[in-house]
């Protein structure tokens, strides 16, 4: 009986080992599958316990650390990284700096909870070098220079006054050329507008708010250029104002591309003559002026004669042509104060002005008259070919024949009008507001 239990014994035993030797057999195959896994990333892998201690890790973590595997293994963890420093370091990532053969490799660093365990590290390699102290103060200069912006400051108390490289640039200025102060810059600005930015800049001082100004500078060489000028003031802890600082940028480009646009929007593409729009704006201001001045202005209305027969048996370009030199002879006949427009197609307008009141209505427009149908009466030589162009002159003057512009226009057309029906290059004065017809005239082609 007892031989049948030793042996009953005996046999449990046995199978239990087996069963253990099975398992630890299985477990040991795991762990070496799991340390393959491990070794055949390109990451570096370290599991550390609760006491800092590196437990696992692979191949990559020791090739990464520069180290043989053989060392890592139950040894601190700070022994192979440094202590992170705590302005690189966020709670799950900080970027380690390692030496090494003259160089100095980058690492990521990322932490992964391990609540069982500690934690686990993964090491990345970076594919960039750190940048040098110096690598963004250069970029800041160079973004300055390419943008036409500097920054600048000023001591209020002193003539001390701080240009960044871009600045002196904007001044015409090679950088350290000349040595910045308040009274360099006011003698720099544009004599028109010296005062005013000397002004914005004290009521910046006084009232503590923003500084906005555009301003002209002359360059060393004569040239112009526009800058605007923004800032605000710096105050000590008693509301003292101490400083002024700000930043500079070149405008010049904006200013003619604006300026071009205006131009544009203003003028005849074709001829250049001012259009309908600067036209009324001239009139208005000369108008103004003759109310001060007591003095007249002539309104000329004109239109060509035969210039549609020229343009469709020519051509379009012909008669651009034929537009083009009406403009230049009008131009070449008046006086550089009087203006030229063209209202379009084949009709253009004369403003004279500064004409004294004491002359009769019917010489002064006899004069105007006849002295524009001369000069457009002869012919127009374009390449081998001459073309005879005739007009037709409507005349109306302030304050004689109105008060304002919508009367002047009015009458001028209307005359205008009138001649052309009385035949080629005649000239007619308008009717006055009494209701009375004024004097018509005419010359003959020359």
């Amino acid at each position: 009986m007892l031989v049948t239990s030793l042996a009953i014994v005996t046999a449990l035993l046995l199978a239990s080992s087996a069963l253990l030797l099975q398992r630890l057999s299985r477990a040991k195959q795991q762990l070496a599958q799991h340390q393959a896994l491990l070794d055949a990333l390109p990451e570096g892998v370290l599991l550390v316990n609760r006491d800092g201690h590196i437990r696992v890790h692979n191949t990559a973590a020791a090739r990464l650390l520069s180290h043989p595997a053989a060392r890592l293994q139950d040894t601190p963890l700070k022994r192979w990284l440094s202590p992170p420093d705590e302005h690189t370091i966020t709670p799950t990532r900080q970027r380690l700096l390692l030496p090494a053969d003259d160089k100095q490799p980058m690492l990521d660093v990322n932490r992964v909870p391990a609540p069982a365990h500690g934690h686990a590290l993964v090491l990345t390699p970076t594919t960039s070098a750190p940048d040098e102290p110096g690598d963004d103060v250069e970029r800041f200069k160079r973004s300055q220079y390419f943008a036409s912006i500097g920054t600048w400051d000023w001591s209020i108390d002193s003539d001390t006054l701080y240009w960044s490289e871009a600045i002196y640039v904007m001044f015409g200025f090679k950088i350290g050329e000349v040595t910045p102060s308040y009274e360099l810059f006011c003698s720099c600005v544009h004599p028109d507008d010296r005062e005013r930015v000397r002004a914005g800049e004290l009521r910046c001082i006084e009232t503590g708010h923003n500084h906005d100004e555009e301003y002209r500078v002359i360059w060393p060489d004569g040239r112009i250029r526009w800058l605007r000028e923004t800032g605000n003031v710096v105050k000590d802890a008693n509301g003292q104002p101490l400083k002024m600082m700000g930043v500079v940028r070149d405008i010049s480009e904006e200013k003619a591309s604006v300026s071009q646009l205006k131009k544009i929007a203003r003028h005849d593409p074709l001829t250049g003559l001012p259009n309908r729009l600067l036209l009324e704006e001239v009139l208005t201001q000369a108008l103004t002026r003759a109310r001060s001045n007591a003095t007249r202005v002539a309104l000329v209305f004109i239109d060509l004669n035969g210039f549609k027969q020229i343009n469709d048996r020519h051509g379009h370009a012909v008669g651009d042509q034929i537009l083009i030199g009406t403009a230049q002879r009008l131009k070449q006949t008046l006086r550089g104060s009087d203006m030229v427009a063209r209202l379009g197609g084949d009709e253009f307008v004369v403003v004279i002005e500064g004409l004294a009141i004491g002359m009769s209505l019917h010489d002064e427009a006899q004069i105007i008259g006849e002295k524009i149908l001369r000069r457009l009466s002869q012919p127009l030589n374009l390449g081998d070919t001459s073309h005879q162009v005739g007009a037709s002159l409507g005349i109306a003057l302030f304050p004689e024949h109105g008060p304002n512009i919508d009367c002047l226009i009015h009458v001028a057309d209307q005359a205008m009008y009138t001649a052309k029906r009385r035949g080629n290059n005649q000239y007619c004065l308008g009717m006055t507001t009494t209701g009375e017809p004024s004097p018509a005239g005419s010359t003959q082609s020359l």
